[in-house]
């Protein structure tokens, strides 16, 4: 895209450049004409230039009203100019008639929560390609018994293959980062666990509120709480119980 643009830190701009990179990110997505792709916040375009000339069409979700200005003025990009934590995923789906393909450079100061956001809407996404902060991608991927298995983890887990790409350092970004960064896809579980996702979620923030602690000092107090007279082990660390034992406890207690 011609202009200058300087990227605005309110909203986590890091503007992607390495080419190679890009390549290598565009290859592993796969983009086809016909699909239903939706760009989380395209910036200028290192991603959606590509990926348009692979796919034809496009949807961008962009804050910044100066790029979102600049890619309604391109053929083939469809511009949601919104917050994309206010964005209906399922309305989207929707409307252009088929299950969403999701990609993006999402901005690490939400990325949680646009995680969080995309979750409820699993069921018309295909698949999602998303650069986050690598710490973020290791969480997300992280298996029982490890530092960095958590909260995120069992819940993403709960509803998604996850597989870690590839790495990205500060300098394939303008301006760079302070952290590296990592690219995740995440395909939707074709048959997953039916499970309360507000239960399910309650139960592992309890579960990992303190960690250091064995769980009869935490899970322990809120399952007696609900009248709980099943079957779980408590002297465990939250970290030590896989993803399935949460969700059947969570079934289990709705």
């Amino acid at each position: 895209m011609s202009g200058q643009h300087v990227a605005r830190k309110r909203f986590g701009q890091h503007f992607l450049v390495d080419e190679g990179l890009i390549q290598r990110i565009v290859r592993a997505i796969g983009p086809a004409a016909g699909q239903a792709i939706i760009e989380i916040g395209p910036g200028l375009g290192a991603l959606t230039q590509p990926l348009l000339e692979r796919c034809g069409a496009l949807t961008v979700i962009e804050l910044d009203r100066d790029l979102a200005a600049r890619w309604r003025r391109r053929q083939g990009v469809s511009v949601i100019e919104a917050d994309v934590l206010t964005v209906s995923f399922e309305a989207l789906a929707e409307t252009l008639g088929g299950r969403l393909r999701v990609v993006g450079n999402l901005p690490y100061n939400i990325s949680t929560p646009i995680l969080f956001h995309l979750l409820p809407a699993a069921a018309v996404i295909q698949d999602q390609h998303v650069m986050l902060q690598k710490e973020v991608v290791e969480r997300i991927a992280a298996s029982p018994g490890g530092k960095d298995y958590g909260r995120l983890s069992v819940m993403l887990q709960w509803r998604y293959e996850i597989e870690h790409l590839l790495e990205v350092p500060p300098e394939a970004f303008d301006p760079p980062p302070r952290v590296d960064s990592a690219v995740v896809r995440m395909a939707p579980l074709a048959d997953p666990p039916a499970v309360s996702a507000v239960r399910l979620g309650e139960l592992v923030t309890v579960a990992f509120s303190q960690r250091r602690k064995l769980l009869r000092h935490t899970l322990g107090r809120w399952l007696d709480e609900r009248g709980f007279q099943g079957r779980f082990d408590l002297q465990r660390r939250a970290e030590e119980v896989t993803v399935a034992e949460y969700v059947a406890l969570a079934q289990a207690t709705d």
